[in-house]
């Protein structure tokens, strides 16, 4: 006989699960239309608040970049190896920069449109607002059972496609939705628990660790794409988990160590009887013990604000370098001519432009996109599926797979790089010709 109680929780679990879930699934991927703008919710939001407070969002970026530039040195963390030394003083860099950007002072040709100013209001701004804003809202999509729903029917999927146990899906998912640091976070935890073996949680953080749907945002408004959302999204999701499902049989990937750092480790149980009654029940479960919704909101705003503190100096010292290399130095042409074979017999509109653009992603996930704006649209849609699906980036997500325990070595994350760039170039050209 079941007690008036336990009713009432597992119907309130219910509830949770359902009603939350689908609040995070519209305002990430519903889009309405407000003022004859179509886009998702989340993005009405950022256009709202900046247009609204045309003078605070500045000055919110600032204060936001002053703090993430000291951060690391508050914390004391900014010594912890060499990388992270280097990157805590970019981010001081970055500080200087966000000052000139302000007070509008410095030297005239880092004042052009497509520099400082650019960088400043089209990409720190929005980011600045869009990471704490879109963390607020991961509180429906992640907190409340969707993701172990999502773990448990992957489960029969991700050993022979991706060669890693069902829980992974939670990562990938999580950083689709959330940010390449909340995935790399959890395979890190999960692969110290003796969860996932070396070869596995190599996989995960090169694969799945890519930047979120709010970050996906950014580079769909920069490059003008925003009114085909689900298109791009979607077709980057697929291609980004396509492309792992090959690097991960192919060098270096494929010859890492399967075995658990721990010893004899833990791996995942598995599931009897009907998949979609276990997910269901999983998804329940979690949403049983989930914390309150104002916490959670409140949490994933402090992890969102603590994000955009860590990425926003970084954009502006790194991009910026980016952007000076890629207008002043021939080193990203250089680069480029890797791609170049590639672009050119895929017949990609302005071929070199598109090589250079792909080079480009490896200093900054947004670089491409600022630099094919003017692009046709097949060129704009393949550079933004490939800066999100390539995953590896020097500004933000290589540095944090180095300060894992994860054994992977900045040569082979450079080869994985490669790797994705040309295998996303080939999938996404034939979906862009089609599209348009």
């Amino acid at each position: 006989m079941i007690h008036t109680s336990e009713k009432g929780n597992s119907s309130s679990s219910l509830i949770r699960f359902i009603l939350f879930s689908l609040i995070g699934i519209f305002m990430f991927f519903i889009p309405i239309t407000i003022g004859g703008k179509s886009t998702i919710p989340i993005d009405h939001i950022v256009t709202g608040i900046k247009t609204s407070l045309p003078s605070i969002a500045p000055i919110y970026a600032l204060i936001v970049i002053i703090l993430g530039g000291f951060y690391p040195f508050v914390k004391k963390t900014w010594n912890k190896d060499k990388v992270t030394t280097v990157f805590s003083i970019l981010k001081l860099v970055g500080i200087v920069v966000a000052f000139m950007a302000y007070l509008k002072f410095g030297p005239t040709w880092l004042f052009e449109k497509d520099m400082v100013p650019f960088l400043f209001n089209k990409l720190v701004i929005p980011v600045g607002l869009i990471v704490p804003i879109g963390s607020a809202f991961l509180a429906f999509l992640v907190g409340y059972g969707l993701l172990e729903f999502i773990g448990v029917l992957m489960q029969p999927v991700m050993s022979p496609i991706w060669k890693t146990p069902g829980r992974s899906a939670i990562d990938a998912v999580a950083s689709f939705v959330g940010s390449y640091s909340i995935g790399l976070l959890i395979t890190n935890r999960v692969f110290k628990e003796g969860k996932y073996t070396i070869k596995e949680a190599c996989i995960i953080a090169t694969g799945f660790s890519t930047v979120s749907a709010t970050f996906m945002i950014i580079v769909a408004k920069t490059l003008g794409i925003m009114e085909i959302w689900n298109i791009y999204f979607w077709s980057t999701l697929v291609i980004t988990f396509i492309v792992t499902a090959i690097t991960v049989r192919i060098k270096p990937l494929s010859s890492k160590e399967d075995r658990y750092i721990s010893g004899e480790g833990d791996p995942e149980p598995k599931f009897e009887g009907n998949i979609f009654k276990n997910a269901f029940d999983e998804g329940l479960k979690a949403a049983s013990v989930s914390s309150p919704l104002g916490k959670n909101i409140v949490d994933n705003l402090k992890d969102g604000f603590i994000m955009a503190m860590g990425i926003l100096p970084s954009i502006l010292s790194i991009g910026l370098l980016g952007l000076i290399l890629a207008k002043y130095t021939p080193i990203f042409d250089i680069i480029g001519y890797i791609f170049y074979p590639f672009t050119l017999l895929l017949r990609v509109p302005e071929p070199m432009l598109a090589a250079k653009a792909m080079a480009v992603e490896i200093a900054e996930m947004f670089l491409p996109a600022l630099l094919v704006t003017s692009a046709p649209l097949v060129t704009k849609f393949v550079i933004g599926v490939i800066s999100v699906s390539s995953v590896l980036f020097f500004s933000a997500s290589i540095p944090c797979i180095l300060s894992t325990e994860i054994p992977i070595s900045i040569t082979e994350i450079i080869i994985i790089w490669i790797e994705r760039t040309i295998l996303t170039l080939l999938l996404a050209v034939p979906i862009a010709f089609l599209i348009f």
